[in-house]
């Protein structure tokens, strides 16, 4: 048995990564059984709500620019979206001028999927953050993290 491993740590919670790696995990499971009431998986929104966020500014989304707004990995995307497309939420279709790229847009029903979800999502992230004492401090330090890594 190894004792003298240096962890640089006295206990688990005095470390910043593993804290975060278990709120993330807490909050995604929570996220995804939130978001069972509306039949998508919480990565299967997250590319649905990509696809509606750009669509806000665009006629045209490529798969490429789901994958950069969400900074997912592009195949993962690929296969989300077939999923989204198997359930009648998206339509793909081939790019007119980039043959390697797909154009994705929601359909009826995925709009209305993607309407749901949203307020699902919104009481979820509620729920799970309500016990927050500064939620402004703690969005403007994940501002912070995200804009200098």
């Amino acid at each position: 048995m190894t004792r003298n491993i240096d962890f640089k740590f006295e206990k688990l919670e005095d470390s910043l990564g593993y804290l975060l790696w278990q709120t993330t995990m807490s909050w995604q499971r929570q996220m995804n059984q939130a978001l069972e009431k509306v039949a998508l998986t919480h990565t299967q929104f997250v590319i649905l709500a990509a696809l509606g966020w750009l669509s806000r500014q665009a006629d045209a989304v490529t798969q490429k620019e789901i994958a950069e707004h969400s900074n997912t990995d592009r195949m993962m995307v690929s296969k989300i979206l077939r999923t989204l497309e198997n359930k009648g939420l998206v339509d793909r279709k081939e790019h007119p001028v980039d043959t390697r790229a797909k154009l994705v847009t929601l359909t009826k029903q995925g709009l209305e999927s993607l309407q749901a979800a949203l307020q699902v999502k919104s009481d979820a992230n509620n729920l799970y953050f309500k016990n927050l004492s500064d939620k402004e401090a703690f969005r403007h330090e994940l501002v912070n993290l995200m804009e200098r890594n």
